[in-house]
């Protein structure tokens, strides 16, 4: 499912961005994760990067869906703040949480709550979510992104050797299917790099509503 409508003192953010292999001043990406630059790379886009830190705590009552796309809108809303004084700057942010039924799984904070997260997932089919947002001084739009993936059954035992890892540290669900848990998943429906954190498709599509071709296909 897809859908798009229209203080401490920290270092510099780094100033360029780079699509089709072309120097762009205006690019940055608000999100502390290796895996959502890794993905933009992969699309030929290199943006200036953002630390940004928003609270993530979904609010009483609030849908899983709405508390994704609030977050990642604070994200990117964080991240143009921090850039205003560039009248040019588009800032792009994420989230991306695993839902199964009515329960938000975000990143577990210890091993215990890894394994709690994987042993209710296990055999079941749960929802990825994930939504950006690319903004400017005057003008905002969002994708979002809907995955189904399907674990397999899973024992104690392999639970407990995939916790030992590590791997589910800052993973929202306490898995990364790029990772060992990839063997895991008996169907996914959707979008993988959606699942990964950030979905391609949707994201080229924002980019190019603001005038910006990725460099699929490109060479520098």
């Amino acid at each position: 499912m897809r859908s798009v409508n229209a203080i401490r003192t920290k270092p510099r953010p780094r100033p360029a961005a780079r699509l089709n292999g072309y120097a762009s001043r205006m690019l940055y990406l608000a999100s502390r994760s290796p895996r959502r630059l890794e993905l933009l790379r992969q699309i030929g886009v290199e943006p200036g990067l953002l630390d940004v830190v928003v609270p993530e705590q979904r609010l009483p009552g609030e849908e899983p869906n709405d508390y994704v796309s609030r977050v990642a809108r604070e994200k990117a809303g964080a991240g143009l703040l921090k850039v205003m004084s560039n009248p040019h700057a588009l800032v792009l942010g994420a989230d991306t949480e695993v839902v199964l039924d009515d329960r938000v799984f975000g990143k577990p904070d210890d091993e215990d709550g890894a394994a709690d997260m994987l042993a209710a997932l296990a055999g079941r089919a749960h929802r990825v979510v994930s939504v950006v947002w690319l903004l400017s001084a005057g003008r905002e739009l969002r994708a979002q992104s809907v995955s189904e993936v399907r674990f397999a059954a899973l024992d104690a035992a392999a639970i407990e050797a995939y916790v030992a890892t590590g791997e589910w540290r800052g993973k929202a669900g306490g898995y990364a299917i790029q990772g060992r848990a990839a063997a895991f998943v008996e169907s996914l429906s959707g979008s993988y790099s959606g699942v990964m954190g950030l979905p391609l498709f949707e994201t080229a599509g924002l980019l190019r509503a603001f005038g910006m071709e990725p460099g699929i296909g490109k060479r520098e």
